[in-house]
């Protein structure tokens, strides 16, 4: 029987820092593709990388948790406070070979977990229009379409969730 598990891990972590990898090459691959017919040229993936090391995603006021498939990483998702009452969710992210699979609702689940443990009751998050799948699983989970909560550029949708103890 395979089995997910989900563990917190450090962003620079080689297991933390390879799925980051794997996450931002394929939403920034599938953003140019979309916009531009391209891909993402190989120095601007290491340099927006490099500039994005998770470092917000530490404790006290953050988590990055690890989901495992068969013991293989398969995924990550990730949890900062905004303030004392609000958390951000932000890399959830499963490989693509093992998606439908349930680790992305469990991975959610996790960083709400988490997030409840960081003291918020409600969990805010940013998406783009082209990420169809992502807006679909946040709104299966409970999350709500609102107005925005930050001004990122390539964010077209804002969901939020209050958490309940």
């Amino acid at each position: 029987m395979t089995v997910w598990t989900i563990t917190p891990e450090l962003p620079d972590s080689p297991v933390a820092a390879a799925l980051w990898r794997a996450y931002y090459t394929e939403v920034s691959d599938r953003w140019y593709l979309c916009h531009e017919g391209r891909r993402t040229e190989p120095a601007e993936l290491e340099r927006e990388i490099a500039a994005r090391p998770g470092s917000e995603l530490v404790p006290p006021t953050g988590r990055l948790l690890i989901a495992r498939y068969d013991g293989e990483p398969a995924g990550s998702a990730g949890v900062r406070l905004l303030d004392p009452a609000t958390a951000e969710l932000t890399r959830v992210f499963v490989h693509e070979g093992l998606r439908g699979r349930g680790g992305a609702a469990l991975l959610v689940a996790a960083a709400e977990d988490a997030a409840r443990a960081l003291g918020a009751g409600r969990l805010v998050l940013d998406t783009r229009t082209d990420l169809v799948e992502a807006r679909a699983l946040y709104a299966r989970l409970g999350y709500t379409e609102t107005a925005p909560h930050n001004d990122d550029v390539y964010a077209a949708h804002w969901f939020r969730k209050e958490l309940v103890n």
